[in-house]
């Protein structure tokens, strides 16, 4: 019997295990063309700060993965930046999540400082622009005025159906693309959606021990009610 996990509403992306994070992984569209864009030029960027901000699942987290990978950036959720580190940190780095309430504002205009005179840069993801988080710190506000901002839209059918082609190929499977043209009519435009509904039939194809088909993909649309 299969299981069925209560309803997502929205669901945060996590990429595949052993997913890739080289620039060929980052897999361009519309939807984040610009974020690819920046990947691709850097260093001859417009800023040493960058904003990529987006809805969840639109992919923030994985085109920082692949920039941290090009440029040896270390990956910090936001929340865990200290005075500690903003005071002895050397190096390209990326900022996750950041949000109203949900910045450390002494710590955050002092890793600004150190990366704009030592000529490091900064990646920073967000759901929101700066402006909508709320800085109360004038000297930070007016750092991050000074920042890049790309936005990233929800995945287009093109991006998703290149994602679900290549998450089922990882696993060495194969699928048709009447099947994904079936899922993407369907199903949540999220990249961490696209990766649980694989997931899920993977896990279910094998314990069945049968192949991935419009039945299979009609009950994981179910299970995490996309229906």
């Amino acid at each position: 019997m299969s299981s069925k996990p209560d309803r997502l509403v929205q669901i945060p992306l996590a990429l595949p295990l052993k997913a890739g994070v080289s620039r060929d992984d980052l897999i361009e569209s519309a939807s984040n063309r610009l974020a690819v864009d920046l990947v691709d030029h850097w260093p001859e960027w417009p800023a040493n700060m960058v904003v990529l901000a987006g809805p969840v699942g639109s992919g923030k987290s994985h085109v920082a993965a692949v920039w941290a990978q090009t440029a040896d950036a270390v990956i910090l959720p936001m929340q865990a930046l200290d005075d500690e580190f903003a005071l002895s940190f050397e190096g390209n780095v990326v900022l996750e999540d950041a949000s109203a309430g949900a910045v450390p504002e002494e710590p955050m205009f002092h890793l600004l400082n150190r990366s704009r005179a030592g000529g490091y840069f900064v990646m920073i993801t967000s759901r929101e622009f700066p402006a909508a988080w709320g800085i109360g710190l004038p000297d930070l506000a007016s750092r991050l005025k000074l920042a890049h901002l790309v936005e990233l839209g929800e995945p287009d059918d093109k991006l998703l159906a290149a994602i679900i082609f290549k998450l089922f190929a990882d696993r060495q499977m194969q699928i048709s693309p009447q099947l994904v043209r079936y899922l993407i009519m369907r199903m949540e435009r999220s990249l961490g959606a696209a990766n649980a509904l694989v997931g899920w039939m993977d896990r279910e194809a094998l314990s069945r021990k049968t192949k991935v088909n419009r039945k299979l993909a009609a009950e994981a649309l179910e299970a995490f009610g996309m229906v």
